[in-house]
């Protein structure tokens, strides 16, 4: 068996669609394991484009299981819309091919309407959170009051939990001067839609282990990035669930000996959505030229991404806390047109070197970084599938990279085509 669990190495948006998708290809069963419906990704097969957000990549191919574990928070309604917009383009959506972790937590419209509400509240100091609700969900999963997917088999069950969660967001609602929510309409809304999503519910974590023990290969699917873990990363400008690869564990049931290899993704540039520290940010002419050309927007959110250079200190943070055994480099080709490329490969804090991403808030906004130039290459390498066809300068910056984060990168994108990529070590053969 040789399985592969996939984690962004940045603050997200480093191309795990394209990355996740080639690998599906290879792999039998894809799992999403944390997050919501606010990890977006872009998929193009052909020539059609899939903009997912909830269900797992492998669910536009076929023959292949995709699974939403327990770690995830799931927006019922989301989850049947996203499902209706891929039948609208021929991609069959059954309890076949699809199974949903039984004992995940779902997402209330309240859970969106506290979560707009607080960050409006906060005002110029705003998080930054997609205002989806994905944060309140996992308070109420910590807080034992959540409603889970088994739930809507009872109606008796399900009213009971809702009154009890409903008392909680309307005491939130009434604070924020916001109209409280209304419990019949919540419960008839859940019990329609339970009748679309209960057949997709399923034990999974016994569903993957039925899958392991039948040597199949299960690729584990990753949200947002290790800089965005609820411990790890930028506190408080992260997302609110684990990121980094032991989540894969835990947010599916299937044991951490059985998560196989970690490859990180990374672009060769940095962007990062909303606020939060970004030493490595260009707030000149290059960060705007790096946002035009790797067309820099959200999928989910349509936000402008902020860009910036390479940050190594931050992946090399990234590639020990995240248990990242080798990287995926993304986006390559935006580079080419620049005559010569940067990379941060330390800090400054204090006036004295800093080789880590301070866990303080005054450190993170402190800290300087410590600029390396390299030659640009001035031609282009998009569509390249082999090492040795890079110009030198493009092999030599992805060199100095591998030095400076302590990891080899197994494969190289160069284009947002699936099969444009530079592959040196196959994930599902390095077990």
């Amino acid at each position: 068996m040789a399985n592969v669990t996939v984690v962004g190495a940045q603050w997200g948006d480093e191309g795990k669609g394209k990355v996740v998708d080639w690998l599906s290809a290879r792999a039998d069963v894809v799992v999403r394991f944390q997050g919501g419906h606010n990890a977006g990704h872009t998929l193009v097969i052909g020539n059609q484009e899939f903009k997912l957000s909830l269900l797992p990549s492998g669910v536009v191919r076929d023959g292949k299981l995709s699974v939403i574990g327990n770690g995830v928070v799931v927006d019922p309604q989301a989850l049947v819309d996203e499902i209706g917009r891929l039948a609208e383009k021929g991609v069959a959506v059954t309890p076949g091919n699809l199974a949903v972790a039984e004992n995940a937590c779902l997402i209330l419209p309240s859970h969106g309407r506290i979560d707009r509400a607080r960050e409006a509240v906060r005002g110029a100091g705003k998080i930054g959170t997609t205002g989806r609700g994905i944060g309140p969900a996992y308070e109420d999963k910590v807080g034992r009051r959540a409603i889970r997917l088994c739930d809507l088999r009872d109606e008796t069950e399900t009213r009971r939990k809702l009154e009890g969660v409903l008392e909680h967001h309307n005491f939130l609602l009434r604070g924020y001067n916001e109209p409280e929510a209304n419990l019949e309409e919540a419960l008839s809304r859940l019990m329609r839609l339970a009748k679309t999503l209960l057949p997709y519910a399923q034990p999974v974590w016994r569903l993957l282990g039925q899958k392991a023990l039948e040597g199949k290969r299960i690729l584990f699917e990753g949200a947002q990035a290790v800089m965005l873990d609820i411990d790890f990363g930028t506190y408080p400008f992260v997302t609110s669930s684990n990121t980094v690869a032991g989540q894969a564990a835990t947010g599916t049931g299937l044991g951490p000996k059985q998560t196989g290899m970690v490859l990180g993704i990374c672009k060769a540039y940095t962007t990062r959505v909303g606020a939060g520290p970004f030493p490595a940010e260009d707030k000149g002419a290059d960060g705007d030229r790096l946002g035009q050309l790797g067309h820099e927007f959200g999928t989910v959110t349509g936000r402008k991404r902020r860009c910036g250079w390479f940050d190594a200190t931050m992946v090399r943070q990234a590639v020990q806390v995240g248990g990242i055994d080798s990287l995926v480099l993304t986006k390559l080709d935006v580079l080419d047109q620049f005559d010569t490329v940067r990379i941060a490969t330390s800090y400054r804090l204090d006036g004295r070197e800093c080789e880590l991403f301070p866990a303080d808030m005054p450190g993170q906004a402190a800290v300087e970084p410590v600029f390396e130039t390299l030659p640009g290459w001035k031609t282009s390498t998009r569509g390249l599938r082999s090492f040795e066809d890079l110009p030198k300068e493009a092999a030599a910056y992805v060199k100095r990279l591998e030095e400076l984060v302590g990891a080899p990168f197994a494969m190289i994108s160069t284009s947002p085509e699936r099969e444009d990529m530079i592959l040196r070590r196959d994930p599902f053969e390095a077990v």
